[in-house]
């Protein structure tokens, strides 16, 4: 039997973004929905996040959720099993309350897990572990002991892996704890990564500019042979155009309409091109444009490998590194963790 997986999905987010929900729903509507009906999928595995907010929902986010989400997989006699994430969870401590238990309870197809549960699926017994929190830690590794499940899926901070591109997360629990299963499938970090037995599927889209260039989709995974690949979302919605005296003439700008674009500034001989350049791209309609100018007023533009790192270098990168260089007594990963939180929480302010 085969099962898709999908974490992370951040119904809501910013602040229920208009220009971020319409992007969700190309994915679904284009690539999930229909993959689904294709190869007849009746299972859907969510891996928690399903919710952008932990402390409260705007109502046009959850119609939109249901709308597009839940009463199409509904219609089409789809099973979903949702573990509860620190996303959902209201409470830091607890996953008592939580947003999929509370908003999802009219969907007879919807099964919410908020403790850990074995479950049957497609002959395959399965753990599914939800958000690990004080309450529900010791209970939790208890089961885990005890569980004879070969396969785990949940919604877990382990350390050693990638949360974000370029960032490897130095805290968190240990991997030899799950070492008993030979399958762990685990949402939490947006980035894809594994070590071969722990796999870290990454949610669906792009949600911030470091997600750029990294690979976004939802998990096909066999219960018979234990196999599993990914589905990649081939839609974008951040854009870096690197502008070197680009002709503005002969420039198509049309695949920009309702993007978020940063355009680099790797040489520009003529203002008045430059902005041409860039008077086309607004007039495509671009969501949002920022221009970066790496220019150094003793050398000229910096060279293409002093560019390049620049430019790869996105807030929360910028941050770790000036954490890395400060000399101080405290732990540093930990203000790294609390930064990135902070920093997270912002972008929903906006």
């Amino acid at each position: 039997m085969k099962v898709a997986i999908i974490t992370d999905q951040h119904f809501g987010a910013r602040k229920n973004s208009k220009l971020f929900h319409d992007y969700f729903l190309k994915f679904y509507e284009n690539v999930f929905f229909p993959y689904l009906e294709e190869h007849g999928i009746t299972t859907v595995v969510d891996m928690g996040d399903t919710f952008d907010s932990r402390k409260g929902i705007d109502f046009s986010a959850l119609a939109w959720a249901k709308d597009n989400y839940y009463d199409r997989l509904e219609a089409m006699g789809v099973k979903v099993h949702t573990i509860v994430g620190n996303h959902t969870a209201y409470y830091k401590n607890t996953n008592d309350v939580n947003a999929v238990d509370l908003l999802l309870r009219e969907y007879d197809n919807v099964t919410v897990y908020s403790e850990p549960t074995e479950e049957t699926i497609g002959g395959l017994p399965i753990l599914f572990i939800p958000w690990i929190n004080d309450e529900n830690e010791e209970s939790t590794f208890k089961r885990i002991q005890n569980t004879t499940c070969n396969c785990a899926m949940g919604h877990l901070e382990l350390r050693g892996f990638a949360p974000y591109k370029g960032f490897v997360m130095e805290h968190g629990y240990a991997g030899e704890l799950f070492e008993k299963f030979s399958h762990v499938f685990s949402g939490h970090y947006h980035t894809r990564s594994n070590d071969g037995r722990i796999h870290y599927l990454g949610n669906p889209y792009e949600m911030f500019w470091n997600d750029v260039g990294d690979r976004r989709g939802f998990t096909i995974f066999d219960t018979e042979t234990l196999e599993h690949f990914p589905v990649d979302n081939p839609y974008r919605l951040f854009y870096k155009i690197y502008y070197e005296d680009t002709p503005y003439q002969t420039f198509d700008a049309r695949e920009y309409e309702n993007k978020l674009i940063k355009v680099i500034i790797k040489k520009k001989s003529d203002s008045k091109k430059f902005e041409k350049f860039i008077d086309k791209l607004y007039e495509s309609g671009v969501s949002d444009l920022k221009v970066i100018e790496n220019f150094d007023y003793n050398n000229g533009y910096l060279h293409s490998e002093e560019s390049e790192e620049l430019e790869s270098e996105d807030t929360l990168s910028i941050l770790n590194k000036h954490i890395e260089e400060e000399e101080t007594d405290l732990n540093k990963d930990t203000i790294k963790k609390l930064i990135s939180e902070i920093y997270r929480e912002a972008c929903e302010l906006v």
